[in-house]
């Protein structure tokens, strides 16, 4: 805790609607008051129960959604809104902002070209499991494959 470690991968976000309806960037949170807002400024609370271990369910009440003139823009289909908030939403959204910035950017490019080299092991080379015991086999056949690598690398540059 406190180390300050900003994680470098990217986030799934699911939150954005496809049906043109309202999608949860459209609510404002509270922390404080730990509600949603709506665009109309009604509150959706949650009950604090967990669904799926992971996942708080925040409801407005079906007397707010009903006569809401943005009721077609925000729940069409159903009676009430319901939004869905991970209980570690606010790291995420962290991870969001990071994922914006410049140093975020190199390090996915940086982490990529890693990444094709160990893929391009495992699928041209058979590196897909260790044959040597302990902890020095397996950085010996590691650095024997990655000298492999670098060989056919340099075999097939062109002078």
């Amino acid at each position: 805790m406190g180390q300050r470690i900003a994680p470098h991968i990217p986030v799934w976000d699911k939150s954005q609607r496809q049906d043109g309806t309202f999608s949860r960037k459209d609510f404002r949170f509270d922390k404080k008051g730990d509600v949603y807002f709506c665009p109309q400024g009604k509150i959706l609370e949650t009950t604090g129960r967990l669904h799926g271990g992971t996942t708080l369910l925040y409801r407005a009440s079906k007397y707010d959604c009903t006569p809401c003139p943005l009721k077609p823009d925000c729940c069409p289909n159903t009676p009430e809104r319901k939004i869905p908030r991970d209980v570690n939403e606010a790291a995420r959204d962290k991870a969001r902002a990071l994922a914006e910035t410049e140093a975020f950017q190199r390090s996915c490019n940086d982490r990529r070209k890693i990444e094709m080299r160990f893929a391009h092991l495992k699928t041209h080379h058979g590196f897909n499991r260790l044959r040597l015991r302990g902890l020095s086999g397996a950085r010996d056949e590691f650095h024997l494959a990655a000298i492999a690598q670098n060989l056919k690398a340099l075999a097939c540059r062109k002078v």
